[in-house]
């Protein structure tokens, strides 16, 4: 066999059968050669701990407190289209070329509050500790004060610096709450990262950073004027009963 994976036509000549028979067989036992996934499955030792922590937050957040969700989009690029793209006409769908010009990258710091949907965010051109420190900086304004503040946040190293620390020490109405290494997923500004690309980013064009932060404040005030929350809906015990399962599934799949 010249390729990687099995076609219809390649594995019904190999087997002497029908290209249709090869078709229900594999319907019937929901095989796709052609279609390829991956995962991820996280090393992190206190991968439990953690699901249950922020999953715990998700369903039931502590009173007098806010929960957000913060993490930052970066490498965010200005891309200019080399010719113009053209609009979307009766039997002929928008077209634009393939290639483009680059004119610089910004990064988004967002904080997505888990209770209304609504977003705090922060442009900055480099992605660094001290940036974050500005974005907590900036939720601590933005936050009333009498309110404890529950950051769910991953665990890159410009979250745990020493003025990181030390901020928070000073600041003790702020918490964090790292998700297990490799699982992302389970912050939910991600999702809301996922629209603003869908609907913004990956059909932009941009001569310059400042034209695309911009436009990303504006689509960003937009969505604050009618926040959508998500809605949480996994347990803790469900997404580690989901995860022993497929784990079993793929070891099994493995002999």
């Amino acid at each position: 066999m010249n390729a990687t994976h099995w076609s219809r036509a390649s594995m019904a000549k190999r087997v002497g059968i029908s290209d249709s028979t090869v078709g229900r067989i594999w319907r019937k036992f929901e095989l796709k050669p052609h279609v390829m996934d991956g995962f991820k499955l996280s090393s992190d030792p206190l991968f439990v701990e953690k699901v249950v922590d922020v999953v715990g937050l998700y369903h039931n957040p502590p009173e007098k407190a806010v929960v957000l969700c913060v993490d930052e989009k970066s490498g965010m690029q200005a891309l200019d289209r080399s010719a113009p793209v053209l609009p979307m006409m009766p039997g002929m769908p928008e077209r634009r070329t393939h290639d483009y010009v680059r004119h610089g990258v910004t990064s988004l710091f967002a904080a997505f509050n888990v209770a209304d949907g609504t977003v705090i965010s922060q442009m900055h051109r480099r992605r660094r500790a001290s940036e974050f420190k500005k974005f907590l900086i900036a939720i601590d304004k933005a936050v009333p004060a009498e309110l404890d503040v529950h950051v769910i946040c991953d665990n890159l190293s410009t979250h745990k610096t020493p003025a990181i620390r030390d901020w928070l020490d000073r600041h003790p109405r702020f918490h964090l709450h790292f998700t297990p290494t490799g699982s992302s997923w389970l912050n939910q500004v991600e999702r809301w990262f996922a629209f603003l690309t869908l609907q913004l980013l990956r059909r932009g064009v941009h001569k310059s950073v400042t034209a695309l932060e911009k436009d990303v404040r504006t689509w960003i005030k937009n969505w604050n004027e009618d926040p959508q929350p998500f809605v949480w809906k996994k347990t803790a015990e469900e997404i580690l009963n989901s995860l022993a399962r497929y784990i079993a599934r793929i070891s099994d799949g493995g002999h």
